[in-house]
């Protein structure tokens, strides 16, 4: 195939109508040495991100990481407004007073988690990403109601278009299609 006809494909897709279908293909595409490779599915298919590959993200860390922050960050402005800043004796209570720091700590050690959360997995799934080569196969709008797809990209180094093509019509698909860019 050439580079040019190529370049000009995103990759090959098989429809399916069931997610048990779906499932057994993704296990035989990276069986078969596929590694770029997505599915698309209306509802959770439970094994289906081990079956295509997919990694873990380390955005878990990174969400208690930030939380970690967050705390030691609230509890120092409580700290640094009570004690330091602006001391005031209010009912006799220690300027220190790590009981009534609590509220504030954790409020501080949610924000930081959730806003962490929150544009980790905007920036993970690289969002906001208006348009997808996907969005060019004819049924692909059924995706989040009935169908079931998996796509190879042509960014894999196993990918030929027409080997590609005959490997997914051998997985028993509904319907294959060529992803145009």
């Amino acid at each position: 195939m050439h580079q040019e006809e190529e370049s000009s494909h995103h990759g090959v897709m098989a429809q399916f109508d069931n997610p048990d279908d779906l499932l057994a293909a993704a296990r035989a595409t990276f069986a078969a040495g596929y590694r770029k490779l997505d599915a698309y599915s209306p509802l959770p298919i439970h094994g289906l991100a081990d079956a295509i590959g997919y990694k873990r993200t380390r955005l878990p860390w990174l969400v208690f990481c930030m939380g970690i922050i967050g705390a030691i960050a609230g509890y120092s402005l409580c700290y640094w407004t009570s004690v330091v800043d602006y001391p005031i004796n209010i009912g006799g209570r220690p300027h220190h007073s790590g009981v009534s720091f609590i509220p504030i700590t954790f409020e501080v050690t949610i924000l930081f988690s959730a806003m962490t959360s929150a544009f980790g997995m905007l920036i993970a799934n690289g969002l906001p990403h208006p348009y997808h080569p996907v969005f060019n196969v004819e049924n692909f709008s059924r995706a989040s109601s009935d169908l079931f797809f998996l796509c190879i990209e042509s960014e894999d180094d196993k990918f030929d278009l027409d080997q590609t093509t005959a490997f997914l019509q051998s997985l028993n698909p509904q319907e294959v299609s060529h992803v145009e860019r």
